[in-house]
């Protein structure tokens, strides 16, 4: 791992997940978590300060990049989570988790970075148990023709200096070729973000 990756991108991410027109976004689906809950790259653990405290029994945050963890670790403390939530640092493709264990996966602007997002969706389908969710918060794939276009053509780079982050991936069909179905979703352009990196949607999925 070079420096970039080390101590740039780790600052750059957690900068641009908590910028204020994500952060409206994360606040949108988190609040409603319950029960186990599992969190897909929890990040610096930008999520934290949203959970109910009243509806959490457990918080089960997934990162692999030991700095983020740190970050996350130190977050939590100034939560009303600090003694709930348990972390794996481990990427998603294998979790340490029962089958049928979690109530809510908490799903957001992380599908576009995950190397084996499939394997990792599938991990979320099996740890859920009948009746569970996911709440998902994500951005990608933008509708419109000439704004995908610059997608394709800008991502190569992006993804290189955005901690492999994908600006083409449409979260909704993600889900659906999974094994889930999508019962909520709503989508928009984000405020103050460029077209290109800010085409978001939002909502639930349950296992089909």
């Amino acid at each position: 791992m070079g420096l970039w990756e080390r101590y740039a991108v780790p600052a750059i991410v957690s900068c641009a997940c908590a910028s204020k027109p994500v952060m409206r976004q994360r606040a949108k689906v988190v609040p409603a978590a319950a029960g186990e809950v599992l969190e897909l790259g929890c990040g610096s653990g930008t999520n934290f300060g949203f959970y109910d405290p009243a509806r959490v029994a457990r918080l089960h945050a997934v990162e692999p990049a030991p700095g983020m963890v740190a970050r996350a670790r130190r977050r939590a403390q100034g939560t009303g989570i600090a003694d709930r939530v348990q972390f794996h640092e481990t990427g998603a493709e294998r979790l340490p988790l029962a089958d049928a264990s979690i109530d809510t996966a908490v799903v957001t602007f992380v599908l576009c970075t995950i190397p084996d997002w499939q394997g990792a969706l599938r991990e979320v389908r099996r740890v859920l148990k009948p009746g569970g969710r996911v709440l998902f918060s994500e951005h990608g794939l933008a509708p419109d023709a000439n704004v995908a276009r610059r997608q394709q053509r800008i991502e190569p780079v992006w993804r290189r200096l955005f901690g492999g982050c994908h600006l083409t991936r449409d979260p909704a069909a993600m889900l659906a070729g999974t094994g889930f179905r999508v019962d909520r979703i709503e989508t928009m352009y984000l405020p103050s973000t460029p077209r290109f990196a800010g085409f978001a949607s939002w909502g639930s999925a349950v296992p089909s």
